[in-house]
C-alpha cells in the first residue's frame, strides 16, 4: 500500500494540488507542516483521501506539533521538526521512534529531501514542495508498505 508523504509548501498551492492529482489511487496522504492553509484547501476537493496533518514552526492553527498513527500495521510518527533539532541531527527523532515503537519517522522544516535507516527506524524527509534548499526540484515521497518490507522513495513536484 502506497502513502503519499509531503511538507514545506509554503503558500505554494498548485504544487499541493499536483501531488493530489498525480496520485489519484492513494488513499492516504501525510503533510509534515509549514503550509497548511493550501493543504487544506486543495483537500476540500479530494473528500475521499485521508489527511494527516501536523503544524510545522510556520502554521498556526489546531493541529498537533506530532501525531502517531498506524497504517497497515505501521506505526508511523509525524512532526516538522522543528521540536527535535532536525537541522542538527536525527538522534532525538530515533529516541521518540523507540518510546513509541514507530517503525517510520517523518519529518520536514530542513527543504532537503533525505532517507536513511538507522537503529531499526526508517527517517524520511520528503524535502520542499515547493522551496528546496538541496539544489533539486521540489519533491515529495512515497512510502510502499508491503509484505516484503518498506521503501521509500522521493519523487520531483
Amino acid at each position: 500500500m502506497r502513502l503519499v508523504v509531503f511538507s514545506d509548501t509554503h503558500g505554494d498551492i498548485a504544487a499541493v494540488d499536483r501531488i493530489f492529482q498525480a496520485n489519484p489511487v492513494c488513499d492516504h496522504f501525510l503533510f509534515l507542516g509549514d503550509g497548511i492553509e493550501e493543504v487544506e484547501r486543495v483537500g476540500k476537493y479530494y473528500p475521499d483521501k485521508k489527511l494527516y496533518i501536523v503544524a510545522g514552526n510556520c502554521d498556526r492553527g489546531i493541529y498537533p506539533a506530532t501525531l502517531l498513527v498506524t497504517l497497515y500495521n505501521t506505526k508511523i510518527f509525524l512532526t516538522h521538526g522543528h521540536y527535535y533539532d532536525v537541522k542538527d541531527t536525527e538522534d532525538k527523532l530515533i529516541q521518540r521512534a523507540h518510546e513509541d515503537n514507530a517503525s517510520i519517522i517523518l519529518f520536514g522544516h530542513t527543504h532537503v529531501r533525505s532517507y536513511s535507516y538507522a537503529k531499526g527506524v526508517h527517517l524520511l524527509n520528503p524535502g520542499s514542495a515547493s522551496k528546496p534548499l538541496d539544489s533539486l526540484p521540489p519533491s515529495y515521497a512515497f512510502i510502499d508498505v508491503t509484505p516484503c518490507g518498506i521503501s521509500c522513495v522521493h519523487i520531483d513536484v
